[in-house]
């Protein structure tokens, strides 16, 4: 079952004044919101409703520069001009009330048509085809995750409200549609006892539905953080809850299993959300100031970020991972202020300690050497997807992740690589490539002799087999995405 953003099928004033989060008839726009009210709603349709029962729909080319009161346009061969404004007076009765908003471009560019904003409404039923904020996503989430007795409920009642077995073009097709849900045979598989350290009271665990915590448990391999940082990005957070905060997670670290120091290098630091850029590097360079006399890196950074953030979090990961080169871990306010916190502090160190190289638990089964097609011999597992832009966004490239596996026979630890191709092109390109050498003429290189070579470092040894795991393929596209990335795979010399 899939689901999507429908746009709701409003007034447009109303709409407009959603979008912006303010009363629209207030004050004019601004040229900034005329470029967001541009983007959401070119290509939209909308039909008229100032004609009685003759609803025309239109769909929406543009927004114009001038208001509805400035515009005016010929009426006939001899350049006889009227204003928008009386047009609409003198042809339907319609007096327009919001003079100060522009008009809504329909139609083509050789024959644009001006219509005013309060005598359209957005037609229901169209898909919202842009991209969604965060706000957005988590709401759509809110409302498509449901529990499996839910889901199937409501796929019944959707079959039953359809009656596809009335439809007239059902029939004339000869499609018929079953109203139970098809019965599949399956099998639950055992879950796989999972490895922690010998210093924990636990030293396996057999999940159970699914689930298990760490109480009484440690990691099997702690990573080690001797020096760390914070910065503040929430205003309702105060520097002695954010530092009070920060305590118990280096310490819910250390009782997990890792080397952590309980000390910040610096105090919690608070920034602007809009100033995260230069504060970021600011703090970075004030951290490694005390700690480059002394030949230590910045191990991690811990970042507290307001409940509704925007774009914060993906300016902040993009600065992080790509200017300074840094370990970060971003935390909620709504979590710094939970009265209960032990599972959530739990389960974030487990993610600090993959992000700083070590690793949670193993399977029993590998180091038991018992996983079939893995244990025997030296074996990598590589996993690879292509994520494309959203429709309308033409010129955003499509971007390729590929991670491997770094250890063996455990197989638990993984790098990833991510690289920029051809907008909307399937085919990883950057698996294999030879670029020229002023010195050493062709060397070859790419995504998959990378990782390989990460894999040999790491274990001392080369994988004498592949498994390559591929997402994201259509059955359609499948014999030509195994050939090229097969042949790319083969390509590989890493000696």
């Amino acid at each position: 079952m899939s689901s999507t953003a429908f746009i709701e099928p409003l007034p447009v004033i109303d709409f407009v004044a959603q979008l912006l989060d303010r009363d629209i008839s207030v004050r004019p726009l601004s040229d900034s919101d005329r470029v967001k009210i541009k983007k959401a709603l070119r290509g939209v349709k909308v039909e008229v409703t100032h004609r009685g029962n003759m609803r025309r729909k239109y769909r929406i080319s543009g927004l114009t520069s001038q208001a509805t009161r400035e515009l005016s346009f010929p009426i006939d061969d001899r350049g006889t001009v009227k204003t928008v404004v009386q047009y609409f007076l003198e042809t339907y009765g319609f007096n327009i009330q919001h003079t100060t908003l522009p008009c809504l471009q329909v139609g083509n560019q050789q024959r644009i048509n001006y219509l005013p904003m309060e005598v359209c409404k957005i037609v229901e039923g169209q898909r919202y085809s842009k991209r969604l904020n965060e706000k957005q996503i988590t709401a759509l989430l809110k409302v498509t995750c449901q529990r499996p007795q839910e889901r199937e409920k409501a796929i019944l009642q959707t079959v039953h409200h359809n009656a596809y077995s009335e439809d007239p073009y059902a029939q004339e097709f000869g499609i018929k549609i079953d109203e139970r849900l098809a019965s599949v045979e399956a099998r639950v598989l055992p879950p796989p006892r999972l490895k922690y350290h010998d210093s924990g009271r636990e030293r396996d665990v057999l999940p159970r539905v699914g689930q298990w915590n760490m109480m009484n448990k440690k990691m099997v391999n702690g990573g080690r953080v001797s020096s760390w940082a914070c910065i503040n990005f929430s205003r309702n957070v105060q520097d002695g809850a954010a530092r009070s905060f920060c305590h118990d997670l280096a310490l819910m670290c250390q009782v997990s299993g890792m080397d952590f120091a309980l000390e910040p290098v610096l105090p919690p630091v608070y920034a602007r959300p809009e100033h995260v850029e230069r504060a970021l590097k600011r703090l970075y360079q004030d951290a490694m100031s005390i700690l480059r006399p002394q030949g230590r890196e910045l191990d991690l950074l811990m970042v507290i970020l307001p409940d509704n953030n925007g774009s914060l979090y993906g300016d902040l990961k993009r600065i992080c991972e790509t200017d300074l080169g840094l370990v970060s871990q971003c935390c909620l306010t709504k979590h710094v202020f939970k009265a209960n916190k032990h599972q959530y502090l739990a389960n974030v160190a487990l993610k600090i300690n993959v992000k700083v190289g070590g690793r949670n638990t193993v399977l029993v089964d590998a180091l038991a050497r018992r996983i079939p097609l893995v244990s025997d011999v030296a074996t990598i597992i590589f996993g690879a997807d292509v994520t494309h832009p959203h429709p309308g966004e033409d010129s955003s490239p499509s971007i390729a992740a590929v991670v491997a596996s770094q250890d063996w026979p455990e197989v638990t630890k993984y790098a990833g690589l991510v690289s920029a191709q051809t907008h909307r092109q399937e085919l990883i390109q950057d698996l294999f490539n030879v670029r020229q050498d002023p010195q050493r003429g062709a060397v070859s290189g790419g995504m998959i002799r990378e990782l390989l070579i990460s894999f040999w470092r790491a274990t001392g040894q080369k994988p004498k087999r592949i498994i390559f795991y591929r997402d994201g393929v259509s059955e359609g596209q499948f014999y030509q995405v195994l050939l090229y990335e097969l042949d790319a795979i083969r390509k590989v010399n890493f000696i």
